[in-house]
């Protein structure tokens, strides 16, 4: 009788524990996970463009937060649902916050069995944007791409993150649109 107890407490204490590794699962450094093709920043509305010559860099930003938890710096994530489309692509994209940096990530699987462009985009506060162009392989295995981290800026809940995912070349309609907000997938 006990030792069901213990099984059956160890599960529930799983089932609880499971679901918040996931949401903070992530080296801490995870450059490196997609092909990068462009790096477009978009001016705010004040027409500044001091981020536009930014390129992202593969060193580690040199300041440290004060956010560490003794094994490394906390990652939060802000996910929509996991959406998959008719053609094979599934996608799940969120808004990522560590320390005092915030980037977009989108997981996908690719299993159309085709190359596929995609676009992520942070957007901010300020009208802020950021986008990256990934190479979303032909490839049945799991793979992320994701925008450099910036300096969070503002409310957390300003933050919004999308990918769109369409065939190579513009040669295709969009194939599925991934939000860190959204509620029903997007295809067309």
């Amino acid at each position: 009788m006990n030792l069901r107890l213990l099984a059956l407490a160890g599960v529930a204490v799983c089932a609880v524990a499971l679901p918040l590794a996931v949401a903070s699962a992530g080296p801490v450094r995870d450059e490196g996970h997609a092909v990068v093709r462009s790096l477009v920043h978009s001016s705010d509305s004040s027409g500044s463009s001091e981020g536009d010559a930014k390129a992202p860099s593969a060193a580690p930003s040199p300041v440290r937060s004060p956010l560490t938890l003794g094994l490394g710096l906390a990652t939060a994530a802000r996910c929509g649902p996991e959406l998959s489309s008719p053609d094979g692509i599934e996608a799940q994209t969120c808004v990522m916050t560590q320390g005092e940096d915030t980037w977009a990530r989108t997981y996908y699987r690719n299993a159309t069995g085709d190359d596929l462009d995609s676009v992520l985009s942070l957007m901010g506060p300020a009208d802020r944007t950021m986008q990256m162009h990934c190479v979303v392989a032909a490839e049945d295995e799991p793979a992320l791409c994701e925008t450099p981290r910036e300096r969070t800026q503002g409310d957390l809940a300003a933050y919004t993150a999308v990918a769109e995912f369409a065939r190579r070349s513009g040669s295709g309609p969009l194939l599925l649109r991934s939000g860190s907000n959204s509620s029903a997938p997007t295809a067309s």
